[in-house]
């Protein structure tokens, strides 16, 4: 594993400078925020992560214990995170003394591409079963380990229009000096073409929703909205889909309300780590940034009710005939 990007250009560190894209066989495209995009088998990836998911797909090796949670970004992922953590490892800690009283959700549960920016193979080899790993890959980009294989995938995602508030929030808090962010209403339009980090948006969502028709054993699909409605509920189920149901037992003594007290915003975002730590490779950024709001319709703040309607239609469209709705 040490050796693998012999052979091929060195990783791309992210650039604010549109004058200095790099040369690549990819197309390249202006991004949401100060950073371009590299488009590869339809799909739109932040520059400097195209070839570690291309390593990732490559080299990945799979296991059948595995949970997987895949998200399009900013639509929960440190929340849902936390709570599949805490379902988990709900005999290991007691929420009295619990590793998310003390650290961030993202070392607890790190993202795939995080691992392999940082070359710490060993620490994939040393995770104890199951080892539970993130990613914002479209299923089609998954390694061949982790789709033929037995490995569990949650997969979560949100409205489209909360999703693009709240990521622009979040790429400006990566932003650093110097670099000037993508406007707003042109960010918005490229949004709305398909052009996000790993989108399109409604692209990603399908691949994975179909799954999730196809083979429900193996994925779940999970909505931020009825996440937010349902906690207890769908922490109950997200438990049943991984092979460790709650008791009745555990029910009476109110574990489940113990997990979704733990994981709430409000506590989650006064823990020390969350507040001062930070996190990122090339571009370092305060773990605050992971957490602004998570209300559902904070995009009237942002947007107007027309490019909310345009989207509303977008979405309608793309996703007509799925089953799949917002």
């Amino acid at each position: 594993m040490a050796s693998l990007f012999q052979n091929t250009e060195k990783l791309i560190n992210p650039s604010c400078n549109k004058n200095e894209l790099i040369a690549s066989p990819f197309p390249t495209h202006q991004g949401l925020g100060f950073a371009p995009y590299l488009k590869y088998e339809n799909y739109w990836y932040p520059e400097h992560l195209l070839k570690v998911t291309m390593a990732i797909k490559d080299t990945f090796k799979a296991r059948s214990s595995d949970i997987i949670l895949a998200t399009v970004p900013k639509s929960g992922t440190t929340w849902l995170k936390a709570i599949i953590f805490c379902i988990i490892n709900r005999q290991t800690y007691s929420v009295t003394n619990h590793p998310l009283l003390n650290s961030s959700p993202h070392d607890c549960f790190p993202f795939l591409h995080s691992i392999y920016e940082n070359n710490n193979y060993d620490q994939l080899e040393s995770m104890k079963d199951p080892r539970l790993l993130a990613v914002h890959s479209p299923f089609s980009s998954l390694p061949d380990s982790v789709t033929e294989s037995d490995c569990r995938i949650i997969y979560l995602c949100r409205d489209p229009k909360d999703a693009f508030v709240s990521l622009r929030h979040y790429l400006a808090n990566m932003r650093p000096d110097g670099c000037k962010m993508t406007p707003f209403s042109e960010a918005f339009d490229l949004f709305c073409a398909g052009v996000s980090p790993f989108g399109p948006f409604w692209a990603n969502m399908l691949e994975y929703w179909k799954e999730s028709i196809k083979n429900p054993q193996k994925v779940i699909f999970v909505k931020y909205e009825n996440l937010m409605e349902d906690t207890i509920g769908n922490v109950k189920q997200l438990g049943e889909f991984l092979g460790c149901p709650f008791s009745d037992e555990e029910e009476k003594r109110g574990v489940l309300e113990e997990i979704v007290e733990l994981c709430s915003f409000k506590k989650m975002k006064g823990v020390k780590a969350n507040k001062e730590g930070e996190h990122g490779t090339g571009l370092s950024f305060k773990n605050s940034a992971f957490f602004r709001k998570g209300k559902v319709g904070d995009w009237r703040k942002y947007m107007t009710i027309e490019m909310g309607e345009k989207l509303d239609e977008i979405v309608k469209e793309k996703l007509h005939g799925s089953g799949l709705t917002f």
